[in-house]
């Protein structure tokens, strides 16, 4: 109990860490051309080595496994946290069926493309989930959320494919029912040193859409294992969509899943 309020103070902090960096990153995506930087009183998390974002580097923690639905709900990152322009989501966006759903030939390639439509990466979850779901009125940009149960080893194996991809997926060639043919490149979305073992992409998309008009979609993809549960982030949007966004959510909310489960071992 002596600990709590300490956490209770990071995890504020934390929180409004992320609201002063999101209040820069709409400045940014208002002059694409020449970026702002990030204030001084916002410190974005240091960026992983690609050694560090290997699932093997750090054996499960004794921390949140075994949580109820409840406790995984009060473990998500959410609006509140985010602040304006960020509100709950309405829908499911145009682009995610116009241009997520596609096909490609490598099969690694087509896994990463289903895997970021379905938006189950690790597959069906083994216990208990929460999902929270948000749209950036600002520019139609559209943030997910998830906290799963799902098995170490399984989560680990997930990871270390994905950490393949920017070289097994730079640029491919995707298919879609509406748009036809797009452009499709993968880069390595360095993270913080949050959780036991993490992994992030950046993947963009550009072509034209069915009525000539040209797209470019951009979607990053963070996972993050903490104990026996899984964290699933995607930021995807046809704006600007910033990596320090999906950077302080996953520290934000690795930090929060932690202490959820560092609560609920007190309490037994």
């Amino acid at each position: 109990m002596t600990h709590a309020p300490a956490a209770a103070r990071t995890l504020l902090v934390s929180a409004l860490s992320v609201t002063a960096l999101l209040t820069a990153a709409a400045c940014a995506a208002g002059d694409r051309e020449v970026p702002r930087p990030l204030p001084a009183g916002v410190s974005e998390p240091p960026a992983a080595s690609a050694s560090s974002a290997s699932p093997t580097a750090k054996q499960p923690s004794p921390g949140p496994s075994a949580l109820s639905a409840e406790q995984l709900r009060a473990a998500l990152v959410t609006g509140t946290d985010l602040g304006e322009p960020w509100m709950p989501s309405r829908g499911a966006a145009t682009w995610r069926d116009g241009l997520l759903k596609a096909r490609a030939e490598n099969a690694d390639c087509h896994r990463l493309l289903d895997a970021l439509y379905t938006e189950e990466l690790f597959g069906p979850p083994a216990g208990p989930s929460a999902t929270t779901a948000l749209d950036d009125a600002y520019d139609g940009s559209q943030l997910r959320y998830q906290v799963a149960a799902h098995p170490p080893a399984d989560v680990d194996r997930v990871l270390a494919w994905l950490g393949t991809l920017p070289e097994t997926c730079e640029r491919f060639e995707a298919t879609t029912p509406r748009a036809g043919a797009q452009l499709v490149e993968v880069v390595e979305l360095p993270l913080p040193k949050a959780g036991d073992a993490r992994a992030g992409l950046r993947l963009t998309m550009t072509g034209e859409a069915s009525d000539g008009v040209p797209t470019h979609l951009t979607v990053n993809l963070a996972a993050v294992r903490v104990g026996e549960n899984a964290i699933i982030l995607t930021n995807g949007g046809l704006g600007s969509v910033l990596p320090e966004v999906a950077r302080a959510m996953v520290q934000l909310g690795a930090d929060r899943l932690a202490d959820v489960g560092r609560q609920a071992r007190v309490r037994v």
